[in-house]
Order: C-alpha cells, then sequence, then structure tokens
C-alpha cells in the first residue's frame, strides 16, 4: 500500500487525468472551500478535506456519464492505495445517483461546496473585479437567474445548506472568503486571466 496521498499527489493526480482548465479551476475552488470548513470543522484535517475536493470530480473528463462517474475514479483510487475511506465515500456520496449516503461531515461537507464554488466562479467570470468584491446579496440575486450558469445545480446547493442547518449567506460568504485568498491562482481577479 502506497504512503498517505499529499495535496501534491492528488493535484498531479488531477492534472495527469483532467486537462481541462475550467475543471480543474472548479476541483482547485471546492478544494479551498473544503479546506475552509475543515479549519473549524474539523482542525487539523484540512489537507484531507482539500484532497476530496481536489479528487472529487478527477475522472470527469474521461468518465462522464453516470454509469462511470466517480466510480471509477474511487475503484482507482482504492487500487493505488493511501486515501483513506471517508475520503473516498465522501467522494462517491457528492454524486446522489451514486446511493452512497452522506454520513460524514467531510462528505456533507463536500456536497454543500461542490456545485456552489462551480457557481461563485461563474459569478467571478461576469464581474469586472472578479472575487474582489462578490458578495452574497449579489450571487443570492445570480441564483434566481435561471439561464445563469445553468449547469450548477440549484437544488443541490440548497439541499447541502439545509442539510447542515447552514445559514445561507454564512456558508456562500466562507465560500467566497476562502476563493478570495486563492483569487490569483484560480484566475479569479482581472487581473489573472490565466489560471497557474
Amino acid at each position: 500500500m502506497n504512503d498517505p496521498i499529499t495535496i501534491e499527489d492528488a493535484r498531479a493526480l488531477m492534472h495527469e487525468w483532467v486537462d481541462s482548465d475550467a475543471l480543474r479551476i472548479h476541483m482547485e475552488a471546492v478544494a479551498c472551500c473544503m479546506g475552509a470548513y475543515a479549519e473549524t470543522v474539523e482542525p487539523g484535517q484540512q489537507d484531507r478535506w482539500r484532497i476530496a475536493g481536489l479528487l472529487h470530480d478527477f475522472d470527469y473528463q474521461k468518465h462522464p456519464t453516470t454509469e462511470e462517474h466517480p466510480f471509477v475514479g474511487v475503484t482507482f483510487l482504492r487500487e493505488r492505495g493511501g486515501v483513506d475511506e471517508e475520503i473516498l465515500e465522501a467522494i462517491l456520496g457528492h454524486a446522489e445517483y451514486s446511493g452512497t449516503p452522506r454520513t460524514t461531515q467531510m462528505a456533507h461537507h463536500l456536497f454543500a461546496v461542490d456545485e456552489l464554488a462551480g457557481f461563485l466562479v461563474a459569478c467571478c467570470k461576469v464581474r469586472p473585479n472578479g472575487i474582489a468584491d462578490l458578495a452574497p446579496k449579489s450571487v443570492k440575486k445570480k441564483l434566481k437567474i435561471e439561464n445563469f450558469a445553468a449547469g450548477c445545480d440549484r437544488r443541490d446547493i440548497r439541499e447541502g445548506m439545509e442539510a447542515l442547518g447552514l445559514d445561507p449567506t454564512e456558508h456562500i460568504q466562507r465560500c467566497i472568503d476562502a476563493l478570495r485568498r486563492d483569487g490569483d491562482r484560480l484566475g479569479l481577479n482581472p487581473s489573472t486571466n490565466t489560471p497557474h
């Protein structure tokens, strides 16, 4: 069995499987939000939570169907070794159709931040100042516009918050703050058109 997977390992694996900048940014954004929540929910476990974020969609580009994603990726990670069951179950649980119940804080939070992180990135792309002055009020308005970032599942965003009893404004703000910390690297600021 391999040593426990590191952030660097997870990022390298994600880059190996994914060449889409948009999908890479999505997974990095989810990882940022997961790390921010781990700080208070499970201190000392930020890396593990970030790894769950970095890898939750790493098989999606090659295996986008509901028959394959995220099952192919989880099977690969199990065979690779070094990725604990809590992370694997959180990855399975972020896809409701997998039938995997979300029983851990990690799994619940991954589901709660996944679609929202994607939506926040979309909001940044249409704002002159990107993430710099994005506020929950603006995000909530955009959520009501059905054809804006139509691929982001509003029901998942709502259900994820409700399952954890999160206040929508606080949840959105926490995720904005997390993304703002890495705004340059994720290309969410106007001065950084290309992600690194």
